[in-house]
């Protein structure tokens, strides 16, 4: 059975790309490289589906209802929701999230958005 993948991040489209300049990135980039690595995990033989977040008023809700729908092997948390410092309080609330609601996956960190592979085949 093909081992089950969600991957979170923001939308690139609601990005602040100022808060990660040493990824030097703008939303076409960061959509292709993240379609990318997706791509890859499917390839590699994963289930694999982005959970887009739009905003941090509706980003535990919208993950919570992303992990009702199957149950995960691995959750990826992207690192534009881990490394700025003023997310860090959303950040926190996710894995806890998937902590309660997902608590047999593995929970794994990327660097950027191209090592978002690289992170998921570490765990699963």
């Amino acid at each position: 059975m093909r081992k089950q993948v969600l991957l979170v991040g923001w939308e690139p489209s609601v990005v602040d790309f100022s808060k990660l300049p040493a990824l030097d990135l703008n939303e076409q980039k960061l959509r292709q490289q993240l379609t990318a690595d997706r791509d890859k995990l499917i390839a590699a033989g994963y289930d694999t589906e982005w959970c887009y977040l739009e905003g941090e008023a509706t980003a535990e809700r919208m993950l919570n209802e992303a992990l009702q729908t199957k149950r995960y092997d691995c959750v990826m948390i992207g690192a534009g929701v881990r490394l700025p410092a003023d997310y860090h309080l959303i950040f926190e609330k996710l894995v806890n999230l998937v902590h309660r609601n997902a608590p047999a996956a593995a929970i794994c960190f990327n660097t950027n958005p191209a090592d978002t592979a690289d992170a998921v085949m570490r765990w699963v």
